[in-house]
C-alpha cells in the first residue's frame, strides 16, 4: 500500500522535476547567450571606438601634411620669388656701382651671398616640408637622392636594399615610409653615434615591409618614455592599419620594422 503510495509521489513529482530541470537549462542556456551577446557587444562598441580613433588619427596626420603643402607651397611661390628678386637687384647694384667703390662692392657682394644662402636653405626646407620627387618618381627614387645627399657630407653611409619588384604604392604609403625614413635618419644622426644607416624596402604579395637599422648605440636599456619623433611614426603607421616593432639589434644598434598593407 505504502509503496504505491511511494509511487503515486513520484510519478506526480517526476514531471514537476522535468519541469523545473527544463526551466534550469533555459535560465542557463539564456544566461550564457545573453553574457555572450553582452561580450560580443562590448567587443564590438571597442572595435568601433578603435575604428574612430584611427579615423581621428588619419584626419589629424591629412590636416598635418595639407598643412605642410601650403607652407611648403607659399615659401616656393612667396618667399622664393622675394628672394630670387632680390638677388637679381643686389647683382644689378654691384654691376652699377661696384666699380666705383670697392666697399660698397663687398657690402653688396656679402648681402648676395646671405641672400643666395638664404634662398637654398628656402628650398631645402620647402622640400622636406613636402618633396616633390615623392609624388613624380616615387619612394625609391626620393630615397635614393636622400642616400646621394647623406653620403656625399662622408659623415655616415646610407645603404638602401630594395627586394623585388616593388608594386606602385599610393600616395599615403608613399608619405607615411618617407616620413618615417626622415626621422629615423634624423634621430640616427643626431643622436646614435651610427656609422652606417641600412634601408630595406620589399613587398610579400600583402604588405609593403620596410626594415631600418643602424650600427649606434641603439635604446637605452631601462627607457620607457615614448619621445614625440616615435609617437609620431607609430601615429602613422597605425593609421594606414600597418604594424611596427622598434628595438635593439642583436649585433648592436637600432632596428624597426614596419609593415603597412598595401
Amino acid at each position: 500500500m505504502e509503496t504505491a503510495k511511494d509511487l503515486g509521489f513520484i510519478s506526480t513529482l517526476l514531471p514537476v522535476a522535468i519541469v523545473i530541470f527544463i526551466i534550469a537549462v533555459g535560465v542557463v542556456l539564456l544566461t550564457q547567450q545573453f553574457r555572450k551577446n553582452l561580450y560580443l557587444q562590448k567587443l564590438k562598441q571597442e572595435e568601433l571606438k578603435n575604428q574612430h580613433q584611427i579615423e581621428l588619427l588619419r584626419s589629424s596626420i591629412q590636416v598635418q601634411e595639407e598643412e605642410r603643402k601650403r607652407i611648403a607651397r607659399d615659401m616656393h611661390d612667396e618667399l622664393g620669388a622675394t628672394l630670387a628678386i632680390t638677388r637679381m637687384h643686389l647683382l644689378q647694384a654691384e654691376r652699377q656701382h661696384g666699380a666705383k667703390d670697392e666697399k660698397l662692392l663687398a657690402d653688396l657682394q656679402n648681402i648676395r651671398s646671405l641672400t643666395e644662402t638664404s634662398l637654398n636653405s628656402m628650398r631645402q626646407i620647402s622640400h622636406l616640408l613636402m618633396p616633390p620627387q615623392l609624388d613624380t618618381f616615387g619612394l625609391v627614387k626620393t630615397l635614393e637622392v636622400v642616400a646621394a645627399q647623406i653620403n656625399k657630407a662622408d659623415e655616415i653611409k646610407l645603404e638602401l636594399i630594395f627586394g623585388g619588384e616593388l608594386p606602385e604604392l599610393n600616395w599615403p604609403v608613399k608619405l607615411a615610409f618617407y616620413r618615417i625614413f626622415m626621422e629615423l635618419i634624423n634621430n640616427t644622426i643626431k643622436h646614435a653615434e651610427a656609422k652606417l644607416i641600412t634601408i630595406e624596402l620589399s613587398f610579400d604579395g600583402k604588405n609593403v615591409c620596410g626594415v631600418y637599422r643602424d650600427n649606434g648605440k641603439g635604446i637605452e636599456e631601462g627607457k620607457t618614455k615614448v619621445g614625440i619623433g616615435q609617437k609620431s611614426i607609430q601615429g602613422r603607421v597605425h593609421s594606414l592599419g600597418g604594424s611596427i616593432v622598434i628595438g635593439n639589434h642583436a649585433q648592436g644598434g637600432l632596428i624597426t620594422r614596419i609593415e603597412i598593407p598595401l
